[in-house]
């Protein structure tokens, strides 16, 4: 027992003990409401607290009480198994132990874990229910593929608009994204909420990259002719699906907000058009010298090309937009040119 800490009222000391000698699944504390909520295989109980002395030090005896039922030790969570969870060593079984210390840092240890189950993310989200959560848990396959995917999602969706940091809202719309969960008329209504938020579309380039809603697409020169992996692209580039692409990678090239969405963004693009490598002599199809010369600038695009202005300065938005402009422009040239708009 830490010296330092006030013993538990025999009441609360009653009352916790009851409900960890039960089955006890997950626990959350508000300290503000001074009350502990119980998940148990029965529902949820709630145990009033009666704080004597400082209430910190007798929350942290609340913490210790938890951690030596939980884990065999008084001192609540420790450090080192904090790094240790967070590295991916967890079980399913003791990710059970971890979500009933009443520690935000324990849930988002389940939360992380490679071993998460869709019953450990249903205890993890009802003891901690947050934006990051939700996001961290809809990355395990048992999640999306559970009954927790769809609830996740939609709660992520829902809560985007008040989500003020632009990484925590592209990172929400590429894990909502990802997912595969999101109804048809949600999606499509963060689509064109993504036409005033670039930041949001970087989700649509990285995970519907030929399902964008159509644009009308670019006719095709007729002499072109032949099937290489480069013309394959250009199709690609010219379809409905393609333009709309474009049109949504211009976009975010023009305002992009953070040196994250400039690193991923790159990334995306070099990788969307990496048949353009293959292209060995743009000038040997004079009708589409220009479109090919695009195709085999935009292959050599990823986050390195970036980091030689991006290392340099901490600034973002309009001002990070200044100094990448020297490389973006010419980015977005060659994209208006697969647009037919250069």
């Amino acid at each position: 027992m830490n010296s330092s800490s006030p013993e538990l009222t025999p009441e609360d000391a009653l009352r916790l003990n009851v409900l960890l000698a039960g089955d006890l699944l997950a626990v959350r504390i508000d300290e503000g409401a001074r009350v502990l909520h119980g998940l148990t295989g029965r529902g949820e109980a709630r145990i009033l607290l009666n704080p004597v002395g400082r209430a910190e030090r007798y929350f942290m005896r609340v913490r210790e009480l938890l951690g030596g039922h939980a884990l065999g030790s008084p001192g609540g969570y420790p450090v080192h198994l904090r790094r240790w969870t967070r590295m991916g060593h967890a079980s399913p079984k003791s990710l059970e132990v971890l979500l009933k210390l009443g520690e935000p840092e324990a849930v988002l240890s389940v939360a992380y874990a490679p071993a998460l189950t869709d019953e450990l993310a249903r205890r993890a989200w009802w003891a901690l229910p947050t934006m990051e959560v939700a996001r961290v848990m809809l990355a395990a396959p048992a999640v999306r593929a559970g009954a927790m995917g769809r609830e996740l999602v939609a709660y992520l969706v829902e809560h985007l608009p008040f989500e003020e940091d632009p990484v925590a809202a592209m990172n929400t719309v590429r894990a909502v994204l990802a997912a595969g969960l999101i109804e048809p008329a949600a999606r499509e209504q963060l689509w064109r909420k993504a036409r005033r938020r670039p930041h949001y579309l970087v989700g649509f380039l990285e995970h519907m990259p030929d399902s964008l809603p159509d644009e009308p697409p670019r006719d095709w020169p007729t002499e072109l002719v032949q099937d290489t992996p480069a013309l394959r692209l250009l199709a690609r580039c010219f379809s409905g699906a393609g333009q709309a692409y474009l049109q949504a990678a211009e976009l975010v090239l023009e305002k992009p907000l953070t040196h994250e969405t400039a690193y991923l963004l790159l990334n995306l693009l070099g990788e969307y058009f990496r048949a353009g490598r293959d292209v060995a002599d743009p000038d040997g199809i004079p009708a589409a010298a220009d479109l090919l010369a695009a195709l085999a600038a935009l292959a050599q695009l990823n986050a390195d090309v970036a980091a030689p202005i991006l290392t340099r300065t901490t600034a973002v938005g309009p001002l990070m937009r200044r100094h990448l402009e020297p490389l973006f422009a010419p980015i977005i040239e060659n994209i208006k040119i697969l647009r037919g708009v250069a």
